[in-house]
C-alpha cells in the first residue's frame, strides 16, 4: 500500500513540474507620452515581458530599468508590465533606456530606445573680481549643474557699441568650465555671460543665456600725449622735437617708447617724459607713435609729421653708358632749377665709395676696369642727397675665337653626336658665340668667355668643315676662327675569316689566313687569334685596307684549333669574326714512311709464316708417300698371280716409274691456300707387270687416281705418275 502511495506521489511531482513549463517571447520597452518631451514634463518607461506558460500560474517577475548602461530603478511584480516614472523630468534625463526581466531562472533583455529631454538648464556665470585695472585679466566660471558631459561651454566678453568677443571650451568630464580675459586699453565696464551646448544624436542643443556680469576697469595711468615742435610740418633742413608724457599713479614698471613705422627712435623707464631731436629729412614723413606700458596694459598715441623737400635728388648724366676701352668718359651731376650744392662724383664697389671728384662734371679715359656704377652726391645746408646709380660698361675687343673637340681629336664617330667647343681668350663679356656647320648657322649662345654646341646629326656624307664667331659690344664686330675639319670614322662592320686551305692542312705546309671587313674608316687593325683553353694572340697588324693576310709557314699538330679575327678602329668597338676549325693531318711523305715502318714487318711476318707452313706439310708427306708406293706395288704383284697369263702381252725387262718422287714433290710443293678449293680429276695409267711363268710382260690396265689442282689463274696442270713396279722374287 505504501508503495502504491509512492508511485502515485512520483506521478503527481512529474505532472505538476512538467505542468509549470514557460519562456520569454519578447521584452519590449516604451515610453508614455513620448520619446521626446520638453524638460518638466512627467514621463513613464514602462517596460512589458510576453511570456508563454504551460499552465495558468504565478511568476514572479523581477524589472531592472538602465539609462546609458547604469541601474537607475528595480522592482518586483507579479505583472507582466512595470513603470519607471519621472515625474518632473531634467534634460540630464535624456539618454538610452533598456529594461531587463528576470523570472524562474530565466531573463530577456528589451531593446534599448532613447528618450531626449529638450530645453537645457540656464548656466550659471560667476567673475572672480568685480574691480580690475588695464592689463589685468578677468577670471570666469560657467556651470551648467543640471547637465552631464560632454559639454560645450561658450564665454562672452561684450563692450558698448562693439561686437562680443566669444571664446568656446570644451569640456568631455565635467559640467563647468572656467576662461580668462584680458583688460584692453579702452576698456571701462565691461560684461560678461556664457552659454552651454550639448550633442544629441547628431543634433546640436543650446541653452539660454547665462546672468549677465559686470566688471569694472580702473587705469593705471592716463593715455600719453605726443607733440612736434616747432610744429608737425617741417622743411628738409630743420630741427624737429618729440616730446611724449603721461599721468601716472605708480612709476614702478613705467616705461615710454617713441616708435616710426615699427622702428624704436628712443624708450625711457620709470620717467613720465621723453624728448627726442632730429634733422628733418624727407624720409622722416609719416606716422608716429608714443607707446606706455605697465605690466599688462598698454596705451599709444599717434601723431602725423609731414617733410617737405629742399632740393631734389640731383640726376647723373654720362656721355655714354658703353664704350671701347681707352675712349673718353665724361660723368655730369646736376639739380633741377637749383644751383647752390656742392657736387661729388663717387665710383660705387662692394665694400666702400670711391671717391673720383668734387666737382659737377669729370672727365676721363676708361679701360676695362672701369667697368661699373656711378653716382653723384649733392649737399645743401647739411643735407646729402644721392642720384640714382648709371652702369658704365668698357668693352675690350674679343680676341679671335678657337674651335676644337671637347673630346680632344677632331673626328667623330658616325652616328655619335659631336661636340664643339669655342673659346674667346680675351674681351669683355657678355660674349655672342655664332656656330657654322659649312656657311649655316647652327647656334647662337651668349656666355662669358666660351659656349658649346653639340651636332647631334652626323652622317657619312655630311659637311665636315666648322666654324664659329664671337663678338661683344665694342665697336670691333666679329671675330671667326679657323676652319675646323671633322673626320667622321665609320665602325667596323661585318668581319670575316677565311684560310688557305680550308678545313684541314698538311702537317709542314702553309697557311694563308685573310681577315677582311665590309665597312670601316682605315687604318684598321686586324688581330688573329687561336682558341683552346684561353685566347692566343698569334699576330696584329694594322692596315690603311679593308683586309689584311697572315700566312702561317709550316703548321703542325698543335695548331689544330678553332681560329678568329678582330678588327678595330678609332672608334674603339672590336669586331669579331665567325670561328673556323683547322685540323692538321699527316703529310704524305709522312703516311708514306709511316706504311713502310707498318707494312714491311707485316709482309716479312706473312711470308715466314707460309714457308713455315709449307716446310712443316713437306716433312709430313715424304714417309707417307713411300709406304703408299710400297702397299701399291705388293698390292699388284698380287693381283698379277691370282690373275690369268695373257700371252699377247709381254715386256722384256724390269717395270719403271718416271719421275714419280719429283712428281709428287711438285705437286705437294704446288699446293697453297687454295688447296681444299682445288678440283680432282682422274687420268688412266698403263702399269707393267712381270709375268713370273713366261718371258713376256702381260701388259695390263689399271686406273690411278692423282689430285690436280688448279691454280688461280684457272690453267690446270697435269702431271702422270709411273709407279716403279718391283719385281717378284723369281
Amino acid at each position: 500500500m505504501y508503495l502504491a502511495l509512492l508511485v502515485i506521489f512520483l506521478q503527481c511531482s512529474e505532472i505538476y513540474t512538467q505542468e509549470r513549463v514557460f519562456t520569454f517571447n519578447t521584452v519590449e520597452i516604451k515610453v508614455q507620452p513620448s520619446v521626446k518631451v520638453r524638460k518638466g514634463a512627467p514621463i513613464s518607461v514602462i517596460c512589458h515581458a510576453d511570456i508563454s506558460k504551460s499552465t495558468n500560474f504565478q511568476l514572479k517577475h523581477n524589472f531592472t530599468f538602465f539609462k546609458n548602461g547604469k541601474l537607475v530603478f528595480r522592482t518586483v511584480s507579479d505583472n507582466e508590465d512595470a513603470r519607471y516614472e519621472i515625474p518632473v523630468t531634467r534634460s540630464s534625463d535624456t539618454g538610452e533606456y533598456q529594461c531587463t526581466v528576470e523570472a524562474g531562472g530565466k531573463m530577456k533583455s528589451s531593446n534599448s530606445l532613447h528618450v531626449w529631454i529638450t530645453g537645457m538648464s540656464k548656466p550659471i556665470l560667476t567673475a572672480e573680481k568685480k574691480e580690475v585695472l588695464e592689463g589685468e585679466v578677468v577670471k570666469l566660471r560657467c556651470e551648467l549643474p543640471e547637465e552631464e558631459p560632454p559639454l560645450y561651454f561658450f564665454f562672452r566678453k561684450i563692450k558698448m557699441n562693439s561686437t562680443p568677443k566669444e571664446k568656446p571650451v570644451f569640456e568631455a568630464y565635467r559640467n563647468f568650465s572656467v576662461a580668462e580675459f584680458s583688460v584692453e586699453e579702452g576698456d571701462n565696464i565691461l560684461q560678461f555671460d556664457c552659454f552651454g551646448r550639448r550633442s544629441v544624436k547628431l543634433e546640436f542643443e543650446s541653452s539660454e543665456h547665462s546672468n549677465k556680469t559686470l566688471v569694472t576697469v580702473k587705469e593705471p595711468f592716463v593715455k600719453p600725449t605726443l607733440k612736434a615742435g616747432p610744429s608737425s610740418n617741417f622743411t628738409e633742413g630743420d630741427r624737429m622735437q618729440f616730446e611724449c608724457s603721461t599721468m601716472v599713479a605708480e612709476m614702478r614698471g613705467i616705461e615710454i617708447i617713441l616708435q616710426k613705422n615699427k622702428t624704436i627712435l628712443k624708450s625711457v623707464r620709470e620717467k613720465k617724459h621723453l624728448k627726442y631731436y632730429a634733422v628733418a629729412t624727407l624720409e622722416d614723413s609719416g606716422e608716429y607713435l608714443c607707446k606706455v606700458e605697465q605690466g599688462r596694459a598698454s596705451k599709444t598715441t599717434k601723431l602725423h609729421v609731414v617733410v617737405s623737400e629742399l632740393f631734389p635728388k640731383p640726376i647723373l648724366a654720362a656721355s655714354m653708358s658703353e664704350l671701347d676701352e681707352n675712349k673718353e668718359l665724361t660723368l655730369s651731376c646736376s639739380i633741377n632749377g637749383f644751383q647752390g650744392a656742392n657736387f661729388t662724383i663717387l665710383r660705387k664697389k662692394s665694400n666702400r665709395d670711391v671717391w673720383l671728384k668734387k666737382s659737377r662734371n669729370v672727365t676721363m679715359r676708361v679701360n676695362v676696369n672701369d667697368t661699373g656704377s656711378y653716382t653723384c652726391k649733392a649737399e645743401v645746408k647739411g643735407i646729402v642727397k644721392e642720384s640714382k646709380p648709371v652702369m658704365i660698361n668698357v668693352y675690350a675687343p674679343v680676341s679671335k675665337p678657337v674651335l676644337s673637340v671637347v673630346s680632344g681629336l677632331p673626328e667623330v664617330v658616325l652616328g655619335k653626336p659631336l661636340q664643339l667647343i669655342c673659346r674667346a681668350v680675351m674681351g669683355t663679356p657678355p660674349i655672342t658665340f655664332t656656330f657654322y656647320k659649312g656657311n649655316k648657322v647652327q647656334k647662337i649662345v651668349t656666355n662669358d668667355t666660351y659656349a658649346t654646341f653639340l651636332d647631334k646629326n652626323i652622317t657619312q656624307n655630311d659637311k665636315k668643315e666648322y666654324k664659329c664667331g664671337a663678338r661683344n659690344n665694342h665697336t670691333s664686330g666679329m671675330k671667326t676662327s679657323n676652319i675646323l675639319n671633322i673626320t667622321v670614322i665609320v665602325p667596323i662592320r661585318n668581319a670575316s675569316l677565311g684560310s688557305i686551305p680550308y678545313g684541314e692542312v698538311e702537317d709542314g705546309s702553309e697557311t694563308a689566313f685573310l681577315c677582311s671587313v665590309k665597312e670601316g674608316s682605315w687604318p684598321i687593325h686586324f688581330r688573329f687569334f687561336r682558341k683552346t683553353d684561353h685566347e692566343v694572340l698569334l699576330f696584329e697588324k694594322s692596315e690603311n685596307a679593308d683586309r689584311v693576310m697572315w700566312r702561317k709557314e709550316a703548321m703542325n699538330r698543335q695548331d689544330t684549333g678553332t681560329y678568329y679575327c678582330m678588327a678595330s678602329n678609332r672608334a674603339n668597338v672590336d669586331v669579331k669574326s665567325r670561328p673556323i676549325t683547322i685540323s692538321v693531318i699527316l703529310a704524305t711523305w709522312q703516311k708514306g714512311i709511316i706504311a713502310a715502318f707498318v707494312l714491311i714487318p707485316i709482309a716479312g711476318a706473312v711470308a715466314f709464316a707460309s714457308w713455315w707452313f709449307l716446310f712443316k706439310k713437306k716433312k709430313a708427306k715424304r714417309p707417307s708417300m713411300e709406304m703408299s708406293g710400297s702397299a701399291l706395288a705388293t698390292s699388284l704383284t698380287s693381283e698379277k698371280l691370282a690373275r690369268p697369263h695373257n700371252d699377247g702381252d709381254y715386256y722384256s725387262g724390269s717395270g719403271y716409274i718416271e719421275d714419280s718422287e719429283n712428281h709428287m714433290k711438285s705437286t705437294d710443293e704446288s699446293k697453297g691456300p687454295d688447296l681444299e678449293s682445288a678440283e680432282v680429276e682422274y687420268t688412266e695409267v698403263e702399269v707393267s707387270t712381270l709375268d713370273l711363268h713366261r718371258a713376256p710382260v702381260q701388259k695390263g690396265t689399271e686406273t690411278v687416281y692423282s689430285e690436280i689442282r688448279k691454280a688461280n689463274n684457272d690453267s690446270v696442270e697435269n702431271r702422270h705418275s709411273r709407279i716403279h713396279g718391283h719385281p717378284d722374287a723369281t
